[in-house]
């Protein structure tokens, strides 16, 4: 199977990061949104996108890491057992694409012209980002995973919003703000899957 995204693109790094911490065999196929090989796979020309060996496209960071932790159980990262454990992993995975929404949002909002910029888009999504990493930060605690005892999707989706954050505002000392989540990605991004993916 194929994985087409970019270095860069925070879902393609999530979903890159399931399929190496599962030892899902893959390529990982450089494109930009709306580039050739992604629009052919997708209708959208979004990344990620997983085609797969028949040809068929798996879009959507969130559908291609549920697809794929069903591939095998060797770490099951989505609980399927466990309703209430699901759901908590789940809404882990949305809290940390939410954070790299709104820096999305802000990255665009910034690429303007100064004059152009919008303030209130840029406060809104900036305080949603804190919002974010303040709850984030008084979930984990000084807990070594997102949820339970072992890496989850949460895990993996929430040090993909982090290194985004890095690359795209550096200036934001969220290390310094939230010690404990400093601590919690530093032992993540020793991880062979997080250091594949280039962090």
């Amino acid at each position: 199977m194929r994985l087409i995204g970019t270095l860069t693109s925070p879902y393609a790094r999530k979903a890159r990061l399931v399929l190496l911490e599962k030892g899902i065999p893959h390529e990982f196929v450089i494109d930009l949104p709306q580039g050739n090989l992604a629009l052919q796979a997708n209708p959208m020309g979004r990344i990620p996108a997983l085609v797969l060996d028949d040809g068929f496209c798996v879009f959507d960071s969130a559908v291609i890491a549920d697809y794929a932790d069903t591939l095998n159980d060797d770490p099951v990262l989505i609980p399927r057992l466990d309703s209430r454990a699901r759901l908590r992993v789940k809404r882990w995975e949305a809290l940390a694409d939410g954070i790299v929404d709104s820096a999305v949002v802000v990255r665009t909002e910034r690429m303007r012209d100064g004059d152009k910029q919008d303030a209130a888009t840029l406060e809104l999504h900036n305080r949603a980002i804190s919002n974010a990493l303040d709850h984030a930060s008084s979930l984990l605690g000084k807990s070594e995973w997102c949820k339970g005892e072992s890496i989850t999707l949460a895990d993996l989706a929430l040090t993909s919003a982090l290194i985004y954050l890095d690359l795209r505002q550096p200036e934001r000392d969220w290390r310094g703000a939230y010690p404990d989540l400093a601590s919690w990605f530093a032992k993540m991004a020793r991880r062979e899957s997080v250091i594949a993916a280039g962090s």
